[in-house]
C-alpha cells in the first residue's frame, strides 16, 4: 500500500491528503499506522488516539499531510447501480 501511495505522491509532486476506506482501511488501526509510518517522509504524523478511535482525521495538527478515514457503503452503491441498470432496461 505504501509503495503505491508513494509512487502516486511522486507522480503528483506531493499530496494534501491520504484517505483510508473500505473494510481494512476503516477498521484496522494497525494497517493505517504501519502504512503511515512508511510514508513519514511526506510529513505524516499520526495521532495514535485519533487512529484507535477512528476519527475522521487521524493526523496531528502539525502533520504536513492529512490522513483520513472515510466510511463506505459498498452494498448501497451496488444496489443503486443495479437498480439503475434494471430501470434502463425496462
Amino acid at each position: 500500500i505504501a509503495k503505491y501511495i508513494g509512487s502516486f505522491a511522486a507522480a503528483m509532486n506531493g499530496v494534501d491528503a491520504i484517505v483510508f476506506t473500505g473494510g481494512i482501511g476503516e477498521n484496522c488501526e494497525w494497517t493505517r499506522q504501519e502504512v503511515s509510518n512508511y510514508l513519514e517522509f511526506l510529513g505524516i504524523k499520526i495521532d495514535n488516539e485519533k487512529n484507535i478511535a477512528r476519527k475522521t482525521i487521524i493526523t496531528t495538527d502539525d502533520s504536513k499531510v492529512k490522513v483520513m478515514i472515510v466510511p463506505t457503503n459498498e452494498e448501497l452503491v451496488i444496489a443503486q447501480d443495479t437498480y439503475e441498470i434494471i430501470a434502463k432496461q425496462a
